[in-house]
């Protein structure tokens, strides 16, 4: 995976042909006091492994900060650069897989390789509250990180499912709660199908501002 991402960043794509990839892990982006958490899958070939940031620069990207914009979490509704001014409020974006993969197809021992990265982030979102995990592979990652880091898992064991929701809580006297919202990811394949539409990415959006406001 690391070679794929710095091949890809040697080679290009001819539409950016004079950019400058950043061809390594990108890490996560946003405000450390989020209470809410977006986990994707991983960095585009072409996005986030060009441009070092994460959702940033591809069309999944335009999806994701139009939605963050509409719903108060972003301060525009687009991000092309690292610095282009993007700031987030109140959220904070990351991924299962930290390198672009291969045919965006992460293997488990991939995955594996890369939770150290969220098992750090989980700790230091101290206000965290929502966590909205965007396709399949996000999904497990989430909830195994939070059956790692203590949460009770609910019986049946949850599965993915657009607009799925559970309620995660700890044992302990501190009583941490945690929501876990789904969606389907905003690739192209989902969104020129219509397997996800408009309508339902910003009912996800809706949901977890709701549940903070609550």
């Amino acid at each position: 995976m690391r070679d794929y991402c710095a091949h890809v960043a040697r080679t290009k794509r001819r539409a950016y042909r004079d950019d400058v990839y950043w061809g390594r892990p990108v890490p996560g982006f946003g405000d450390r006091r989020a209470r809410l958490w977006i986990v994707g899958l991983a960095p585009a070939a072409h996005g986030a492994n060009r441009t070092g940031r994460m959702f940033t620069g591809d069309s999944s990207g335009d999806w994701l900060f139009a939605a963050l914009h509409q719903h108060g979490f972003a301060t525009q509704p687009e991000s092309t650069s690292r610095d282009d001014g993007q700031a987030l409020h109140d959220a904070y974006v990351s991924a299962a897989v930290r390198c672009a993969p291969p045919g965006n197809k992460p293997t488990p021992e991939e995955i594996d390789a890369c939770r150290p990265f969220l098992e750090r982030e989980l700790p230091a979102l101290r206000r965290l509250r929502v966590v909205l995990c965007l396709g399949q592979i996000a999904f497990t990652a989430t909830l195994r990180l939070l059956s790692g880091a203590g949460f009770e898992i609910p019986r049946p064991r949850p599965r993915f499912a657009h607009a799925a929701h559970y309620e995660l809580r700890t044992p302990d006297e501190a009583r941490r709660e945690i929501i876990l919202l789904a969606s389907y990811h905003p690739s192209r394949q989902n969104t020129q199908t219509r397997k996800l539409t408009r309508r339902m990415w910003n009912a996800a959006f809706r949901r977890a501002r709701r549940l903070l406001d609550s």
